[in-house]
């Protein structure tokens, strides 16, 4: 499954993600095949940062 390219969908997505299967981004990204630098940008596009601590976008 491809990740949603659309900023919005993305977060819901990879936040479910991170919260129910993945302990981390790297793990996520590496797993999916997924550019993490991509994935940040994309996210921060739209005011939304990855906090390590919590394992979400926020």
């Amino acid at each position: 499954m491809a990740l949603p390219s659309d900023p919005v969908m993305l977060l819901s997505v990879v936040n479910l993600k991170l919260r129910n299967y993945y302990p981390t981004l790297d793990a996520l990204c590496e797993d999916m095949d997924a550019d993490k630098e991509a994935l940040v940008a994309n996210l921060a596009s739209i005011g939304y940062q990855y906090d390590p601590q919590q394992n979400q976008f926020k």
